[in-house]
């Protein structure tokens, strides 16, 4: 039986024995929480979320509401990528969160810090109401 090793863990297969990536495996998880009130904020607006560093990688993400957000649609993503993390789309949950990643995203170190954002399309959101988005990254 062959013993194969994953992107990841490969240095571990050397010899000599190499050191496994911190940001990726063993490393520390930094949340980033943003509370969002909801308040009728239009397609031409844009909600900033998060400000990862340089070096994080990117986990995943969480959506939870206690109103659904109805035809509006929303990505989150960086200036040129807005969809980065996740795709636009509808959110109309109340009882669940949503757990979202974009496997791009999460596949490689950040190279610079970010200013992470929600873009809202399709329509606007709802006039009351709380948004929680959770960012997850690891990092060394």
């Amino acid at each position: 039986m062959a013993v194969l090793y994953g992107a990841y863990t490969t240095p571990r297969s050397t010899t000599p024995v190499g050191q496994v990536d911190g940001s990726v495996q063993g490393g520390h998880v930094r949340v980033y929480r943003e509370k969002i009130t909801l308040a009728s904020q239009t397609t031409s607006d844009t909600i900033v979320v998060a400000y990862p560093s340089a070096g994080e990688t990117f986990l995943y993400g969480t959506l939870r509401s206690d109103t659904s957000l109805g035809s509006s649609t929303v990505a989150i993503g960086v200036s040129g990528t807005t969809g980065k993390y996740r795709s636009a789309a509808v959110f109309t949950s109340t009882t669940a969160y949503e757990t979202f990643g974009v496997v791009a995203a999460a596949s490689a170190k950040l190279t610079t810090d970010e200013t992470v954002f929600i873009t809202i399309a399709a329509a606007s959101l709802p006039a009351s109401g709380t948004l929680f988005v959770d960012l997850y990254f690891a990092q060394t």
